[in-house]
């Protein structure tokens, strides 16, 4: 009811809220965010351990607990969801160089060579190397998925030759692509081979590649 001004009555001064999702829109996309990271979590493991090939949509469902309709709900197939997991490792600011990872978990193992609560057994390092080497290769065999996978790969030597300047005549986006084959390749013999093929290998190179000094 208003006066004869036009105002509201006297004491009257609610004013119009503008108004707010629900919390029912919001439950549902939390629901939809934990259902992804499950299935992102589960393809992790599953295509480490038993490669793409050996893994199918079923079994990323039925470890992540879901049915494969929520799989189809969240990502249009395979691909989309090796894609979606590339893109995690990317925006991940904690993830580092595989060697790294790898000379991480070496520190923190006691003499006996067991790793302490921070690396688990089945280590971060070993599992985001195989994966590389499943994604190299499901790009190798799939033309459609093989360029956007390329794309994955520039983006990471972008990112690094940024953080790099000219050297010895050597363009910085060059020092990114051989410091990124420096560490994947060594990541990959030293997991084979780690007798003759130390870590520690790894610091040397990307001193040479990067033009650090070497320490």
């Amino acid at each position: 009811m208003r006066d004869t001004h036009g105002g509201h009555p006297e004491g009257d001064t609610t004013v119009p809220r503008p108004p707010r999702p629900s919390d029912g829109a919001r439950q549902r996309r939390d629901r939809r965010d934990q259902t992804r990271t499950a299935l992102l979590t589960a393809a992790e493991r599953l295509w480490a351990e038993h490669g793409i090939h050996g893994a199918s949509l079923d079994d990323i469902a039925a470890a992540a607990g879901l049915t494969k309709g929520a799989v189809y709900s969240n990502f249009a197939g395979k691909t989309d969801l090796l894609l979606a997991l590339m893109e995690r490792f990317t925006s991940d600011p904690a993830q580092s160089d595989v060697c790294e990872e790898l000379r991480a978990a070496e520190e923190d193992a006691d003499p006996a060579g067991r790793s302490s609560a921070r690396h688990t057994p089945d280590d971060r390092a070993r599992q985001l190397a195989l994966l590389l080497v499943e994604f190299w290769l499901y790009g190798m065999r799939d033309y459609a998925a093989g360029w956007r996978i390329a794309d994955w790969y520039a983006e990471r030597r972008a990112r690094l030759a940024s953080q790099l300047d000219p050297a010895d005549g050597i363009a910085p986006d060059e020092r990114a692509t051989l410091t990124m084959a420096l560490d994947f390749g060594l990541a990959f013999q030293h997991l084979l081979d780690p007798a003759r093929v130390p870590t520690d290998l790894y610091k040397t190179g990307k001193a040479l590649m990067q033009g650090h000094p070497n320490p």
